[in-house]
């Protein structure tokens, strides 16, 4: 990762797995968008995810792809994998196709806003997922996880783990993220109000698994006693447990982690992983899905507001076995 609403336990939510996840993103080119018009006529929905290769946003690209053709569009998936100029040559690229509509993925609060006022400059509307942008009144909606509530989710969690006390580090999420920051102040609102737990050190992992590992690696050797890990994502914590692997030190220190991915959720039920935090991703891009079909239809999604925060759900070693696959509860 160079740079990354109901809850799914609500009743009636669709159940979505990561079977063949990856396999409908493009390689990020704009060729790969495809042509205007699908047999039949059908229009076509534009998803830009950010990177497959992380199982989030691979479910992300499939939920939305599976209901844009339950729909009857033809949706194409692409991944634009943090890089903003990437980004605004798939955006280009949609717009010479003719794009009903665009679900993106941010790759910047900031670089991305001239992306999308193409897009809408164009005529197309778009919804955006997972991210926002720092400007309203462009996107049609921005679809987000309530990163706020599940952040002091997982540090509540994260303060049973520790007893309350101890030595620990963060691994923070890209800069460019609004995310990673709503993450880490809701970390540091929860956390402060207990005293015992100091934090040690933050460093920036970029959402990235091999970062997450070679900035726990140096945490290590700066910390040699550190007792708990704090990660704003999966990935980071997955990387940051290959670490305290490596280094006899995984018993004695407690790790969190955020997404709810299939990975982490296989290391809670494993024990090397004290919890992570659901988020909805399958819900929310089904939902930006069904936006666009009604902007598509009738000139409005229907949404009472622009931005949207879907709520996150705690796993953690007692409602693990419930989840049979990424983030989805089994019925």
């Amino acid at each position: 990762m160079n740079r990354k609403a109901a809850a799914i336990f609500a009743a009636g939510v669709t159940l979505l797995t990561l079977a063949g996840c990856g396999s409908s993103a493009g390689s990020g080119s704009p060729s790969a968008s495809g042509s205007g018009e699908a047999g039949g006529g059908g229009k076509v929905i534009t998803v830009i995810v950010n990177d497959p290769a992380n199982p989030y946003w691979a479910t992300e690209g499939d939920a939305a792809k599976a209901e844009g053709e339950k729909l009857g569009y033809k949706v194409n998936v692409n991944a634009h994998k943090g890089d903003t100029k990437a980004e605004s040559d798939l955006i280009d690229a949609a717009i010479t196709n003719k794009s009903a509509a665009i679900l993106l993925d941010p790759a910047n609060a900031d670089g991305s806003i001239g992306a999308v006022q193409k897009a809408t400059s164009a005529g197309i509307p778009v919804i955006l997922v997972n991210a926002e942008i720092n400007k309203q009144g462009l996107a049609k909606a921005q679809l987000v996880s309530n990163n706020a509530q599940g952040a002091a989710l997982g540090a509540q969690e994260f303060v049973k783990a520790m007893g309350s006390k101890g030595t620990y580090v963060e691994l923070k999420g890209a800069p460019a993220d609004n995310n990673a920051a709503t993450r880490s102040n809701g970390f540091a609102t929860v956390l402060s109000q207990y005293p015992d737990l100091k934090l040690l050190e933050a460093q920036v992992a970029n959402w990235d698994q091999k970062q997450g590992h070679d900035k726990m690696q140096s945490m290590l050797q700066a910390h040699p006693d550190i007792q708990g890990v704090l990660a704003g994502n999966d990935q980071m914590a997955l990387g940051a447990i290959a670490a305290l692997k490596e280094a006899g030190k995984l018993a004695t220190v407690k790790v969190g982690g955020f997404d709810g991915a299939p990975d982490a959720v296989d290391a809670v039920k494993a024990g090397s992983l004290s919890y992570t935090v659901l988020q909805p991703v399958a819900e929310f891009s089904k939902k930006a899905v069904d936006y666009a079909d009604q902007f598509i239809k009738t000139g409005k999604t229907g949404a009472s507001e622009e931005k949207q925060a879907f709520d996150c759900t705690l796993i953690n070693k007692d409602n693990a076995p419930s989840y049979t696959s990424a983030f989805t509860l089994s019925k």
